[in-house]
């Protein structure tokens, strides 16, 4: 999706206005970042989305100035305020909205940097609109919902040489740099296939739950945002959203970004030529299933063999569990997981890979490394052939500071680099998400994909839902 460099910002907020409302004319600015540091030397923030993870993001902040939030549910500001206060930081400066656009209408000259900790189907719109305003944005994962929302965020970063960076933390911790380090110097020889899992299960089944009145304090249009309009309706708010192909990405869009990031790393992985839903439990036409096993197939790259890479999700193997906000009644062990990782578990006990809730598990030609979710708890197996190096050099940079402060070092100093620019975060993102295109084809129908292209070649029907359309009012 390509946007002319003279597209200015009045042109773009007319797209997305609530009415007819004047909007400033301000060129889009395709140069490097104009606001390094705000006043005092501390930049101007501001928050969208103020649930659980926006209050990591309003940690974070702490030490610069919180100007503006926006969320659709006002009952959130009073947490933003509070926590504010407890900081001694200044409450009485915060400008609230419930409409993003609106904030970026009335404040876009005083927000240096944009922090996005909304549902997925808010991801790319806002850090489309402050990116074109010249504004630094930090993303959570994943950094947007469709393969072309990808494509243009990746674009979009380039042009105008702003900070960016996706919420991806364990891409800035230890474990998947040494992991690289170790695929690099070949220490199981050359991986042909990888197995990775989770135990989340954002999904669901059955038809969508009656209409009801929004929660209080709730402005209903601007949560569903760019997406197709429905009434409120239990399994939505706050967190279930995840569940349901208009708003979230199931448990690849939770996990995927997390659990997927070292093998898309370490094997320098490109394009798949195909993926495939192997097996699913539960899901309809509008919701995730509760449980799949999915393939992609990534051709050779380089000097890097062809690949099979494997995902599994499901539920604990519990009698009840929730997913999508339901409790269900499970039979035995309802988890999708490695038939591998229960041999290991049952060979290497003390490592305690049934209690993990995520990971991966790396098949070379000499041996098996696993590791936990952020690439954490890494072994290498068979322990008697002793290929685990204790000396192996660190060659890849450590970032210590963390991946929040790792943005905002690099906005107040007005640079472009982070630990995970959208230029790799949204590439991770893509190949993550392409996932949901199996599991709206269903089990058994192989996904061929034309990367370079962006389409699928042989079920066309799923092109609808590589670059979908946006409810008026709210285009990107």
């Amino acid at each position: 999706m390509k946007m002319q460099n003279n597209l200015n910002r009045r042109r773009f907020l007319q797209r997305a206005a609530l009415s007819a409302a004047t909007l400033t004319a301000v060129r889009w600015l395709p140069a490097p970042n104009l606001y390094a540091a705000g006043a005092n030397g501390k930049l101007n923030c501001a928050l969208i989305g103020c649930g659980g993870r926006g209050m990591s993001h309003l940690k974070a902040m702490q030490g610069q100035n919180v100007v503006a939030a926006a969320d659709p549910y006002e009952p959130s500001f009073i947490k933003v305020r509070k926590a504010l206060e407890n900081n001694n930081a200044d409450a009485a400066r915060l400008r609230t909205f419930a409409d993003y656009r609106q904030m970026f209408d009335k404040l876009g000259k005083e927000i240096d940097a944009v922090f996005i900790a909304a549902p997925n189907h808010h991801h790319a719109l806002p850090a489309m609109i402050a990116m074109q305003l010249g504004k630094n944005v930090y993303c959570e994962k994943p950094v947007c919902r469709t393969v072309a929302e990808a494509r243009m965020l990746r674009e979009m970063a380039a042009k105008t040489k702003v900070a960016t960076q996706m919420g991806n933390q364990g891409h800035c911790e230890e474990g998947y740099r040494r992991l690289c380090e170790y695929v690099e110097a070949g220490v199981i020889g050359k991986i042909t296939e990888t197995h990775s899992w989770t135990n989340r299960a954002n999904g669901g089944e059955g038809p969508r739950p009656p209409s009801k009145p929004a929660p209080q304090g709730m402005n209903w249009d601007a949560w569903i945002g760019p997406s197709p309009y429905r009434d409120f309706h239990d399994d939505l708010h706050p967190h279930e959203w995840h569940g349901w192909y208009d708003f979230g990405n199931g448990s690849i869009g939770n996990m995927g970004c997390h659990v997927l990031d070292g093998l898309f790393w370490a094997l320098k992985i490109e394009h798949p030529t195909s993926i495939e839903a192997e097996q699913m439990r539960g899901g309809s036409d509008e919701r995730f299933p509760t449980g799949s096993r999915l393939r992609w197939d990534v051709p050779a790259r380089g000097n890097f063999p062809a690949l099979k890479v494997f995902w599994y999700e499901g539920l604990n193997p519990t009698t009840t569990a929730k997913a999508g906000g339901t409790l269900h009644t499970v039979k035995g062990d309802a988890r999708y997981i490695p038939p591998l990782l229960k041999e290991l578990h049952a060979k290497y006990p003390d490592d305690n890979l049934d209690g993990m809730d995520s990971g991966t598990l790396y098949i070379g030609e000499k041996g098996i490394i696993y590791t936990g979710t952020y690439g954490d708890k890494m072994h290498v197996v068979p322990r008697e052939k002793k290929l685990d190096p204790v000396d192996l050099p660190k060659t890849l940079p450590r970032y210590r500071e963390g991946i929040f402060n790792n943005f905002i070092n690099a906005c107040l100093a007005g640079k472009t680099e982070t630990a995970v620019p959208f230029e790799y975060g949204a590439r991770l993102t893509e190949f993550a998400v392409l996932g949901n295109l199996a599991q709206k084809a269903g089990p058994g129908k192989k996904v061929m994909w034309d990367g370079p292209n962006m389409k699928v070649t042989n079920l066309p029907e799923l092109n609808a839902f590589v670059k979908q359309p946006y409810r008026q009012g709210w285009t990107v």
